[in-house]
């Protein structure tokens, strides 16, 4: 929690203290006035059956007086809340080693209906963009609210063929951001980069900008060969770029592991801790608490 006027706080603080202490006087001279004019044995007995009046008033009002004065302090809460207008760029390899059969149909395949799940459940308002990389990146669909119209672009992804250029699909991702606002990154991948930039600098340069990657790493240790070469997986450059970029990392071996991991951004991706203001709630807090101080005080006969 911050606050806006430190200072006013210290001073409601100080105004609550001095009324719990005004409260406390007040209790005493009344205590003495019953004791002067009271049957001492009346008194006593009905003191003891009623001793946790005093003290619930006094918690009453501590309460309601610090509630009170917290909000005058201008109270600011850093939340979770969900935004209905963030820009994610989905990253999709497509590259040869994507044509790989580890995981059902094809890598490539299990990717391309993941991203689907992603962008039919994102909510509505954000902005969802697809870009396919291979031996070079480019945007498939340029940022859009239109989910349907993004759904329509994954069936436009190129199959499988070439190098892998990550660096480049995460550098094209940051040019077509917007410059400001929740911006996200989600690069599906087995991950090993073999041509193009330098994509842990490239996911340094958007963790710079507030830009997170999420990685998530299709495949298993041993896939089909294609071209001469073993498909692999490369976990370890994917949990460098999410580190590098203030993301997080997931494995998917299957095509459901792949479907949930999705699931699990799209809860991530479309939340942003955003500063709220608490101060009217702290004030509706300490008013109610107030007056049913007030008034649980005057029915039970108690200060004031």
């Amino acid at each position: 929690m911050s606050f806006d006027n430190v200072a006013v706080l210290w001073i409601g603080a100080l105004l609550a203290l001095g009324g719990v202490a005004l409260y406390r006087w007040a209790e005493r001279r009344k205590t003495a006035a019953d004791l002067a004019y009271s049957n001492i044995q009346f008194f006593e007995r009905a003191v003891g059956s009623r001793s946790w009046i005093p003290a619930a008033l006094r918690v009453g009002w501590i309460g309601a007086l610090a509630a009170l004065a917290i909000a005058a302090g201008g109270p600011h809460l850093v939340l979770p809340l969900p935004t209905r207008d963030g820009s994610v760029f989905i990253c999709i390899d497509t590259s040869g080693s994507m044509q790989s059969s580890d995981v059902t149909p094809t890598r490539a395949g299990a990717a391309a209906d993941a991203a689907r799940t992603f962008i039919r459940e994102a909510p509505p308002g954000v902005k969802i963009g697809l870009i396919a990389f291979a031996s070079a990146a480019a945007v498939i669909q340029p940022l859009t609210a239109d989910h349907d119209v993004a759904l329509s672009a994954v069936d436009q992804l190129p199959s499988p063929n070439g190098a892998t250029a990550i660096g480049d699909a995460l550098r094209l991702a940051a040019e077509r951001l917007p410059p400001s606002g929740h911006r996200v990154v989600i690069l599906i991948t087995d991950g090993v980069n073999n041509t193009g930039a330098d994509p842990q600098e490239a996911a340094g340069y958007l963790g710079a900008h507030h830009i997170p990657v999420y990685t998530v790493g299709i495949g298993t240790p041993n896939g089909d060969v294609i071209g001469g070469e073993q498909s692999t997986i490369d976990e370890g450059a994917l949990q460098g770029y999410a580190d590098a970029s203030g993301g997080t990392y997931s494995r998917a071996e299957n095509a459901q592991q792949l479907r949930d991991a999705l699931a699990r951004l799209g809860t991530q991706v479309t939340i942003e801790r955003t500063r709220t203001s608490a101060a009217l709630g702290f004030a509706y807090a300490g008013a109610g608490l107030l007056a049913l101080t007030l008034i649980g005080g005057l029915a039970l006969g108690r200060f004031p």
